[in-house]
């Protein structure tokens, strides 16, 4: 209808959605849940393994009034792992400018590669952000180079449950208990870089590494 206002882009309505979700008196703060590396492949809709070839500043829409910018990154893409139904090539992915709404910082035009995951919008962009698991691909460890062909896929009805204190223990038969923040004192530990939490033909879930057991003590937290 003439007149009419347009509807604002997906990616629009993403970046004010995470402008709503940023916490209260921390207005320069990006705060995402803490999410295992199988659980960021099992919900996002994208995961490649790509280098950055540039960034450029880009409206967020075609709106004059709207003011909110996105870095636009074009990428090489060297090899998919998922969201093969969605999208065949990424050459671009968008993220938030401002910081505070969880845009991601790149290397660009640099040999660095990174495994990103992300969204695929209504528009067919790839859309990424803080909360999203972007790591460089030097960075991950040979078992979950590994998992992102098979295992992080084919155990996405294992749940992860992340330990914080003790006790801690599985409330349900298909769920693995997340302990490096507990023994480590950081997320991305031995647990998250080694061992992938898989499901067996009962229904039950633990943790493997290979063909190896988890060691106990990652299985069932239950005294200090």
């Amino acid at each position: 209808m003439p007149g009419s206002p347009r509807p604002a882009p997906s990616w629009v309505l993403l970046l004010r959605l995470l402008a709503l979700l940023r916490p209260l008196g921390l207005g320069e703060a990006c705060s995402c849940a803490p999410a295992h590396p199988q659980q960021h492949i099992c919900h996002s809709a994208l995961v490649i393994r790509a280098k950055i070839s540039s960034e450029k500043v880009v409206p967020a829409s075609a709106d004059p009034a709207d003011t909110e910018k996105m870095l636009r990154y074009e990428i090489k893409q060297i090899k998919m792992f998922k969201g093969f139904e969605k999208v065949k090539d990424v050459q671009y992915i968008y993220t938030p400018f401002d910081s505070s709404l969880c845009g991601v910082k790149l290397e660009a035009n640099s040999q660095k590669q990174y495994l990103l995951t992300g969204q695929v919008l209504s528009d067919g962009k790839v859309f990424i952000h803080l909360c999203n698991y972007i790591e460089p691909w030097e960075d991950l460890s040979l078992v979950q180079r590994e998992s992102l062909n098979h295992h992080y896929h084919l155990n996405c009805g294992c749940q992860i449950t992340t330990c914080y204190t003790v006790p801690c223990t599985i409330s349900a038969p298909n769920e693995c208990l997340w302990t490096d923040w507990l023994l480590e004192r950081k997320l991305y530990g031995y647990q998250a870089q080694h061992y992938v939490c898989m499901k067996h033909v009962d229904g039950t879930c633990s943790w493997y590494r290979g063909h190896l057991p988890l060691r106990k003590e990652f299985v069932d937290i239950v005294q200090p």
